[in-house]
């Protein structure tokens, strides 16, 4: 298979290797200090002489040379890299290097110890077939990870840790006086500590024990501790948490707006125990409506500088797994004192607008405010009122049991609020928005975490009300800062445009179905996408086309570079409405305040390093979570051993198919050696498996039938029996 060309994921630390890099890629151009500078985008006067100094220091150090006064060339052409390597579970490695328009292939003896995301230097030493680049590793520069969890197996005087992740091409040897009372067989974290130049085996300490293999919470656990994620608070956060004065004081009321009066409620998931976010509304004299977006105001008891602080940061976001949310900040906040829970006075931060019936915004207010949620409502039965347009809440659908009635007030609130987000939207996809409802896997657990139902979680009209108003506080914030004039440094959230390549290639396989998109303009391309994930909704391939379509898609990410979101069709977006849970959108309240008391622009270069720390963690947590769905999947196909399943073909490789049920959405493996009735073969064009005698093709999106073969819960892993195409039964 073609390896496609990855995009880098490391920043460029320096301004060494920023002008280093402008040098390599055009070996025989001069450059002087003027030109660097413009390329580089650096326009004031210690910018510039940074520049002078740098090109001084890269000349002294024979990396480049003055060919006339002020004018440089790079010395030679360097066979030796930096790179970012990127394993495959075959025990060989690709560099990914801005100098290379292809990853750059490194065979498994020469890898030279590098782990999977290690910073590497490489010695590109020739070319393969095709011209594509190959190299040897001569330097880690810098390990992405050093601690590993993995499978402890004893020896009469050392052991072994045999580590889960595929990516990784070694075990860890680890000597007797360092197991740390770890028994035979159980889950470990190790660390690797030294890795003798002549030694197979990188040297480590077990730092904790999980427990036994398969067990419920070692598997949890586990997941959180690849990843580097943690599942407790360290004691003295926990207690500096617990000493802060949570209290409603007449004092701070008094220096914030007093909203308490105002008609105010939360909509949110049955099981949610933080309310980030409330809706206040009330209708003017003038006929117009003041909506509130009232946010817990959690910058009041998170200080900068404190423990406390320090710790959300580390972990920049909760994470959701299946049975359990590692929150962000501790109890006392996350479910207390920061959550806007029904008849409770809450400090907040609001985004406050008078919209007319056109849901068009004529004024806007932003600051720290104190409020009284009236009520609490479930999406259910916010849904009920929307589609009843009544007062009875009926006991299915009840959070207490119960059913009741809710007041006039409150139904003529949601209605209108309802109506207004419905404008709002379709604003929005006019404009180009993207929608995307994904189908979200949810599973009935009893009371030991084991699933006993698999259900789908979708978007309705009450969860569209609150994500459109919650849309409308980011994107009205940011721009209310991204205007400002001299230009302050900010906390977005950015969409990049899609990858063309990506979108070619979804268009390949979606034509299969008799689908295709228009990628002739931006507006065209927006449009039929649009029209794509409508078209597949409720059929077999939906979710395999809506994962394509995502993939296809750049990857959302915070930064203090502002070029849009493209998905949203929004020019500026941030992060404001959701702070128990996302580091970011404290940053963006500290911001806020800071620039509404009239203060000078912060530091861009602290909050751009801070906002690539959110953005990885956000990635590493939502890896966590997919893995924790994955894992509660295979666990609930261990107990359907004998059954058949209808599935479509998610994926084809040269090893195998990838077969998503229909049912559950759970995602399995029938092996290619497996398929007994001929010898097939991988056609990459055709995304198929092709049988040599009887030309039988297995390809992407079909529907077969398939029956579990094996469940590995540790190394979630589950293979399926292929039992052949489903045919249609006329009726």
């Amino acid at each position: 298979m073609t390896r496609k060309k990855k995009k880098k994921s490391h920043k460029i630390p320096n301004l060494t290797d920023a002008i280093l890099q402008i040098f390599k890629k055009s070996s025989n151009k001069v450059y002087n200090y003027k030109q660097i500078a413009a390329i580089l985008n650096i326009t004031d006067t210690s910018g510039r002489n940074q520049i002078i100094k740098t090109l001084k220091k890269l000349q002294a150090k024979q990396k480049i040379e003055e060919v006339e006064r002020g004018k440089y060339r790079v010395i030679g052409n360097t066979e030796y890299y930096k790179g970012v390597i990127d394993m495959t579970t075959r025990g060989q490695g690709y560099v990914i290097c801005d100098d290379f328009e292809e990853d750059i292939f490194v065979p498994s003896h020469k890898l030279n110890h590098a782990l999977d995301g290690d910073e590497v230097e490489v010695y590109v030493y020739k070319r393969r077939r095709n011209n594509r680049p190959e190299g040897e590793i001569t330097e880690v520069i810098k390990r992405a990870k050093t601690e590993f969890v993995g499978v402890l197996q004893m020896q009469k005087n050392f052991a072994f840790v045999v580590v889960s992740n595929q990516k990784m091409y070694t075990d860890i040897f680890v000597p007797k006086s360092k197991i740390n009372n770890a028994k035979d067989g159980e889950k470990v974290v190790v660390e690797i500590e030294d890795w003798p130049a002549r030694a197979d085996s990188p040297f480590g300490v077990v730092k904790q024990v999980l427990g036994k293999p398969g067990e419920h919470d070692t598997e949890i656990h586990s997941i959180l501790a690849e990843y580097g994620l943690p599942y407790e608070f360290p004691e003295t956060v926990e207690r500096f948490a617990n000493k802060l004065d949570t209290t409603i004081q007449e004092e701070e009321i008094k220096k914030r707006r007093d909203m308490r009066d105002v008609l105010t409620f939360t909509i949110d998931p049955k099981n949610a125990k933080d309310f980030d976010d409330a809706l206040s509304f009330q209708v003017l004299e003038n006929g117009n409506y003041e909506i509130g977006i009232h946010i817990a105001d959690v910058s009041h008891y998170v200080q900068p500088g404190t423990i406390l602080d320090d710790e959300a940061y580390e972990r920049a976001t909760s994470v959701y797994l299946v049975d359990r949310v590692v929150p962000m900040l501790p109890e006392i906040l996350s479910n207390g004192a920061c959550s806007l829970r029904p008849n409770e006075e809450k400090y907040t931060f609001s985004a406050v607008f008078e919209i007319n019936n056109k849901a068009e915004v004529l004024k806007q207010w932003f600051g720290r405010t104190v409020t009284y949620s009236d009520k609490r409502f479930a999406y259910e039965e916010a849904q009920v009122i929307i589609e009843t347009k009544g007062n009875e809440i009926p006991a299915d659908v009840s959070l207490t049991g119960e059913a009741y009635t809710v007041s006039d007030d409150i139904v003529q609130a949601t209605l209108k609020l309802d109506e207004l987000a419905k404008i709002m939207r379709a604003k929005r996809m006019q404009q180009g928005a993207i929608s995307f409802d994904k189908v979200e896997v949810r599973f009935h657990l009893d009371e030991n975490n084991n699933p006993e139902g698999v259900y789908f979680k979708t978007q309705k009209d009450a969860n569209k009300l609150i994500e459109e108003f919650m849309l409308l506080a980011n994107k009205r914030v940011a721009a209310f800062v991204g205007k400002q004039e001299p230009e302050k440094t900010f906390v977005y959230r950015i969409h990049d445009e899609p990858d063309v390549e990506k979108l070619a290639n979804l268009q390949t396989i979606i034509s299969r179905f008799g689908y295709s998109l228009n990628l002739k303009t931006r507006k065209s391309t927006t449009s039929s996408l649009n029209k794509l994930l409508e078209d597949v909704q409720g059929k077999g391939e939906q979710n395999m086309v809506d994962t394509l379509a995502i993939r296809s898609m750049s990857k959302a990410k915070y930064t203090t570079k502002n070029i849009g979101h493209y998905g949203l069709a929004f020019d500026y977006y941030s992060h404001f409405t959701s702070p128990i849970r996302r580091y970011p959108d404290v940053m963006v309240h500290r911001l806020l305040q800071h620039y509404l008391d009239g203060g000078k622009s912060a530091d861009a270069e602290v909050y751009e390093e801070k906002c690539e720390h959110s953005s990885k963690m956000e990635a590493l947590a939502a890896s966590a979570e997919r893995d924790s769905i994955k894992y509660m999947q295979i666990k609930f196909m261990q107990d359907h051993k004998d059954e058949e399943f209808v599935g479509v073909i998610s994926g084809v490789t040269e090893w195998g198919i990838y077969v998503e049920i229909i049912a559950n959405k759970c995602e399995g493996m029938v092996r290619i050696r497996e398929i007994k009735d001929d010898y097939y073969t991988f056609d990459e064009k055709q995304y198929a498996l092709v049988g040599e005698v009887t030309k039988n093709m297995y390809q992407l999106g079909d529907e077969v039938v398939v029956k579990v073969k094996n469940t590995d819960l540790i190394k979630r892993h589950l293979d399926f029996d292929l039992i052949g195409k489903r045919v249609e039964v006329e009726a």
